[in-house]
């Protein structure tokens, strides 16, 4: 016999409300927030509490939205955690019929006011998809609700809807791809201000004019008693081979395959201080041969794609979101406390996983161990007084895979900022060298990634590759760095001079291979090695 929808779920939940009144009812909400919103978020993947244990969900606010046809919700929700923290999330709903229903992403079946359905979720209506494309190209008002559908500068408002599909597998965010020309970004987790990614994305395209992200379109917003929740954001879809993680292991797969099939001797390739800047064309012809030119092209061209960021990021003197600023007792004080707690974070989760590890990855922690309190040292040093160069908003998550290759060019995205960090922490302004230092750590797993997952590929010994990849990266940042600096400072970014340049990117090097550790330690030790030896080569132990 075959399997019914209704056989996936246990008993309808019956409700006396109709749909469209059912957020005004009590009894609706108290039962869709407790008994099925538990059940349905836990098993999404851009539910970002599952670590967590969920103590209970509470619906903060919502908002109508109709088309002719059907009526929508979009909820907002608090969930509440036993660990005594609280995350919020978007959750576009709609009611669908059996009869009705054109998508198996249920999140459960209802009866309202004597009618069948599920309640489902709205992104997976094409009418919900076109009904709120067709607000942000009017740039509607939802005053009852303080909903803002914003439309961009670049957008027209004769735009009209003709397509629209998913952007590859979810993750923390939903996209919708429009008219193959658009993609309209869905916020799945929220904060109550302006989302980073919706701010610097229209900062750079509509009042800064920089051409290397995707444009800014559009966006939705509910406006709040002090600020805005960034809901959505639409952009330009940029055409694009993939992003620069995929190029960068393909690209670095290359350069090892060339060791063996130009019988390269590792010992006799010359070396090259780290963050010493060096030009393409000093680059010794035995690096070239063995390494290809085409590979530091690219790194000089991305060089000078993040160095136009940054002078745009740090070029407007009127909006105070974005006017640069010195280094003062304020921020170091913020800078160390968080170092500091995360740092020790980070030393708990070692000792509590050393078990996990082996070989070079056990020898690395124990010398991290043995060097804490030089490194704890290291992070109490910043000494702000010694620091003459400038603080920006900068980008926050840099790294290849917020990078699209386009051609022999790049375009930057996803400016939402780190993960880890608070709304409030990711709109701080940084050294962008802090950027810099987030890519030199991406350059870095691309290395050891490709030697970890190609290891009966490369006929040598893994310590060799070791060496290879070490001495490959040290020419990597050697020509990166030569163009970013020359760049930001004919840009009149103030960055420092190479003392401050060289203390700034070692620092910033080091937090980053610190917070990396913790992740690698819970989802795969066996990859701890990668900022374990980012730690010791900046530590110099």
């Amino acid at each position: 016999m075959a399997t019914s929808i209704q056989d996936t779920f246990n008993a309808p939940f019956v409700f006396r409300a109709d749909w469209k009144t059912a957020f005004e009812d009590d009894e609706f909400v108290k039962v869709f927030a407790s008994d099925i919103l538990e059940n349905y978020i836990i098993k999404k993947r851009w539910y970002g509490g599952k670590a967590s244990t969920l103590k209970y969900i509470e619906v903060v606010d919502h908002f109508k939205i109709a088309s002719e046809k059907n009526t929508y919700y979009g909820v907002l929700i608090e969930v509440n955690y036993k660990e005594a923290f609280l995350q919020h999330y978007f959750m576009p709903v709609a009611f669908m019929a059996e009869d009705e229903l054109d998508t198996k992403t249920l999140i459960a079946p209802v009866t309202l006011n004597g009618l069948e359905g599920y309640l489902v979720d709205a992104l997976h209506q094409e009418d919900f998809r076109r009904l709120v494309f067709e607000s942000i190209v009017h740039g509607a008002k939802n005053d009852a609700f303080n909903v803002k559908y914003h439309k961009g500068k670049s957008l027209s408002k004769d735009t009209k809807y003709i397509s629209s599909r998913f952007m590859g597998i979810e993750q923390s965010n939903t996209s919708i791809i429009y008219n193959d020309n658009l993609v309209l970004k869905f916020f799945r987790r929220i904060y109550v201000s302006t989302n980073p990614d919706y701010e610097i994305s229209r900062f750079l395209t509509e009042r800064m004019k920089f051409k290397h992200t995707p444009a800014y379109k559009g966006s939705i917003n509910v406006a709040m008693a002090e600020d805005n929740i960034t809901l959505a954001l639409m952009q330009e879809l940029v055409p694009n081979q993939g992003d620069a993680w995929k190029y960068m292991l393909e690209a670095v797969d290359g350069v090892f395959d060339n060791l063996n099939a130009k019988k390269i001797k590792i010992d006799k390739l010359p070396d090259l201080e780290l963050f010493k800047t060096i030009k393409i064309n000093n680059i010794p012809p035995e690096i070239i041969d063995w390494a290809g030119l085409t590979l530091f092209l690219r790194i000089r061209t991305l060089a000078q794609r993040t160095a136009e960021m940054h002078i745009a990021l740090g070029g407007d003197t009127t909006d105070t979101s974005f006017t640069p600023t010195t280094y003062n007792g304020d921020y170091t004080v913020w800078l160390k406390n968080r170092l500091i707690y995360q740092f020790q974070n980070r030393l708990n989760t070692i000792e509590n996983n050393l078990h996990k590890l082996d070989g070079l990855a056990l020898e690395l922690a124990h010398q991290f161990l043995d060097k804490k309190k030089e490194i704890r040292k290291h992070f109490l040093d910043f000494d702000w007084t010694q620091l003459k160069s400038e603080r920006i908003r900068i980008h926050g998550d840099y790294h290849l895979g917020q990078v699209l290759v386009n051609g022999d060019d790049f375009y930057l995205l996803d400016f939402e900022g780190e993960p880890e960090s608070t709304i409030r922490d990711r709109k701080v302004k940084q050294p962008p060298l802090k950027d810099v230092a987030g890519l030199f750590r991406s350059f870095h797993y691309a290395i050891y990634a490709t030697i970890f997952n190609n290891k009966d590929k490369y006929p040598f010994e893994q310590e060799d590759l070791f060496k290879a990849g070490e001495l490959l990266f040290n020419y990597m940042v050697g020509v990166y760095l030569d163009t970013y600096v020359e760049k930001a400072q004919e840009g009149n970014l103030n960055i420092g001079y190479n003392k401050e340049i060289a203390f700034l990117l070692k620092y910033c090097i080091l937090e980053k291979a610190v917070y990396e550790l913790g992740y690698e330690l819970n989802s795969r030790p066996r990859w701890a090695v990668i900022p374990l030896r980012g730690i010791a080569s900046i530590m110099g132990y």
